[in-house]
């Protein structure tokens, strides 16, 4: 006699645990920040995209990967927005155990700008454009990743020219005279490597929500299909 272990959280309930701990950490990080300026300019992504992935979750459900993705970045933004990313102490203690010359958790930040937003663009264009299979999705999701750092630089100068001297916080330049080739620098690499690492496990998730690729490398979706046969619809 087998006795099937039931996972500690169902598949169908990961959206709403991502959901629950981005909302968690968004509110804890807006307790007395040290700036409530930069804490908004920092969250503004999660204070929109959060939302938006709440009121689309049942005409355009999302993968379990690409939740947990957001969530996790969601968290790495909250604390940056709430100690400011050139001040975040686990950046302090790294800085200071390893002998670096400034608190890292702004290149790690911009790390998880590149490895997040990749497996995002990656499943928007696997699942709206005809490259689903094709060997130009991953330069193009990279494309797109490196497209959006720069763009985000580009907000950061306006910020400066806006702000002065208040937006040093937002900037988190930290002295560092090439700190937006930095920035784009080390989004690169997080897209290359999100890429790299997890399009199979990514490709199985897409699979399972009936996206797949035609001959044509059209994407299309369906339902996904049960070993008789018959067609089953995602929970709702």
């Amino acid at each position: 006699m087998s006795i099937a272990v039931q996972p500690a959280v169902s598949r169908r309930h990961v959206p709403a645990v991502a959901v629950a701990v981005a909302v968690a950490g968004l509110a804890v990080s807006a307790w007395n920040p040290h700036e409530r300026t930069t804490w908004f300019l920092e969250t503004v992504w999660v204070l929109v995209g959060l939302p938006l992935v709440v009121l689309t979750r049942r005409r355009f459900p999302l993968t379990d990967l690409l939740c947990c993705l957001l969530a996790a970045h969601a968290l790495v933004l909250a604390v940056g927005g709430h100690y400011t990313y050139a001040q975040v102490p686990l950046g302090d203690w790294v800085r200071d155990t390893f002998g670096l010359d400034r608190n890292p958790y702004d290149r790690f930040g911009h790390l998880m700008q590149g490895f997040v937003p990749a497996v995002l663009v990656r499943e928007l264009l696997s699942r709206t454009s005809p490259l689903r299979g094709s060997r130009w999705l991953a330069p193009l999701t990279v494309c797109a990743c490196i497209a959006f750092s720069a763009v985000f630089e580009l907000l950061e100068w306006l910020a400066a020219e806006v702000g002065g001297h208040s937006a040093d916080a937002f900037l988190a330049t930290q002295g560092d005279v090439w700190d937006t080739q930095w920035d784009m620098f080390c989004a690169l690499i997080g897209a290359t490597v999100s890429v790299l690492v997890l399009s199979r496990l990514h490709d199985r998730q897409l699979d399972a929500l009936g996206v797949s690729a035609t001959s044509g490398g059209a994407a299309s979706t369906s339902a996904p299909r049960t070993s008789t046969g018959r067609t089953t619809r995602p929970p709702r």
